[in-house]
């Protein structure tokens, strides 16, 4: 194999015990990296690329739809676009009636560009630009208030029709957060809500909380509904809350996860760098997505009394929410082609030819945990024996590492070789990204009816 050094002068400690933490098993994607096409698409498209599969958002909406309806709770789901640019999700939105959650006049455009109705959007995000509350009243969409001069240019504008809003809570139980109304400037604003009559639409509360805790939501909650009767007796219509996102992705199985916490030292990564259990997404979460939405519904705001969903049910509040990752769950992964292999005592370094700034954990010095899947350009054996290799980026930055841990590959990757990072669509693949060296944006192509016996179909997300 011309160009590729004998795998058996390998130094030996390549197979030295490493850390794996793979991803759930996903036959679809099993098949698809086994079809040819990701190697096909990799030619083509000259560069990395993600791939999406927009059948599996189908499935997480509807399994977030029948986790409201088993609880008898009236509710709207709002896809939170930032969670990743793919056109073909704000398509998925309009085509299926459900809402999505937009922070920036870029996203209001392209939602309304992609087929959602104005009155179907929800604008989130702190010190919201004139412009963009302007257009937001335009379409009827609704506005989260963040600030007492938000609202005041909100109440300034000079519309046609009623401003529809939200007043977004301090949350109390996370007091560092930079993000809603205090008490005394709640009060002012639900005051102030009452006495511009008909020019405001109050329709009631959110609020955004960091974290995956179900039980901090749901005490949340159950204040929001208090202030939703309080509300009313001021006149307001105050008949529905959100509670935002924070639906947790379940990534890798537990007990890999436990092993995983308990065993990575800094002997496991490049450099010996160093990550605490605390450093990491949950990877694994034993309550995710849409059971995490019934976990919230069931339970019981401070412990006591009747469960969330009673309560939204007698007071007749609508619960709004705005899950993004869980979403995308296992809706796209994202593909590198291996540039060179390096290497170092007792590992390698592979550099891929695309960048860090495609797996944006390392935005928050974490790292993108599941093991990325080796594709060989051409068949090999494997061994009981494993290669230890960490991934780099293409660009000069030292710290540009896709992954810092020494993954434990079953053969020897070489130029040519694939890597699949899965599960990547949800804020991973393309939160960061930029033209760095002048080197393009990773395209990405939209896989539809993958189940089919016949050879996957694709096209570019437009």
């Amino acid at each position: 194999m011309p160009g590729h050094p004998d795998p058996a002068l390998a130094p030996s400690a390549h197979s030295a015990p490493a850390l794996a933490l793979p991803a759930h098993p996903d036959p679809l994607a099993d098949r698809l990296h086994d079809s040819g096409l990701l190697a096909e698409l990799a030619h083509g498209l000259g560069g990395p690329f993600h791939y999406l599969l927009p059948h599996r958002f189908d499935d997480n909406l509807a399994a977030f739809r029948t986790a409201l309806t088993d609880a008898g709770v009236e509710g709207r789901v709002y896809y939170a676009k930032k969670a990743n640019k793919a056109g073909v999700f704000t398509e998925r939105c309009a085509a299926l009636g459900a809402g999505v959650d937009v922070a920036s006049l870029g996203e209001l455009r392209d939602a309304l560009g992609h087929g959602v109705r104005g009155e179907d959007l929800v604008v989130t995000g702190p010190a919201k630009s004139t412009e963009l509350l302007r257009v937001a009243v335009q379409q009827g969409a609704l506005i989260a208030v963040d600030a007492l001069d938000e609202l005041d240019r909100v109440l300034t504008l000079r519309q046609t029709r009623p401003s529809r809003v939200l007043l977004r809570v301090h949350p109390g139980i996370q007091p560092g957060s930079r993000f809603g109304l205090d008490e005394e400037d709640l009060d002012e604003a639900v005051h102030d809500c009452a006495e511009a009559g008909d020019q405001v639409r109050m329709e009631g509360f959110s609020f955004h909380l960091s974290g995956y805790d179900p039980q901090q939501r749901t005490d949340l909650a159950g204040d929001l509904v208090e202030r939703c009767l309080k509300a009313r007796v001021l006149g307001l219509r105050a008949d529905r809350i959100s509670i935002g996102g924070g639906f947790a992705v379940d990534y890798v199985p537990a007990g890999e996860w436990r092993t995983f916490l308990d065993r990575q030292h800094p002997g496991d990564y490049h450099a010996g760098k160093t990550f605490t259990a605390a450093d990491f997404y949950p990877y694994h979460s034993p309550v995710a997505g849409a059971a995490a939405l019934a976990a919230v519904l069931s339970a019981r705001p401070g412990g006591h009394g009747e469960s969330l969903a009673d309560r939204l049910r007698q007071a007749g509040v609508m619960l709004l929410l705005e899950p993004g990752r869980a979403l995308l769950d296992r809706a796209g992964s994202s593909v590198f082609t291996i540039q060179g292999v390096k290497e170092r005592e007792g590992y390698s370094i592979v550099t891929v030819d695309g960048t860090s700034l495609s797996l944006s954990e390392q935005w928050f010095a974490s790292e993108y945990l599941p093991d990325p899947r080796l594709l060989p350009a051409r068949p090999r054996p494997v061994t009981a024996e494993t290669y230890r290799a960490c991934v780099g980026g293409a660009s000069c930055l030292d710290s540009d590492l896709l992954t810092w841990r020494k993954i434990a590959f079953p053969v020897r990757p070489y130029a040519g070789d694939r890597l699949v990072y899965p599960n990547t669509a949800g804020y991973q693949m393309d939160s960061n990204e930029s033209p760095f060296h002048e080197l393009p944006l990773p395209p990405k192509v939209v896989i539809d009816h993958p189940d089919d016996t016949s050879r996957p179909r694709w096209r570019l997300d437009r």
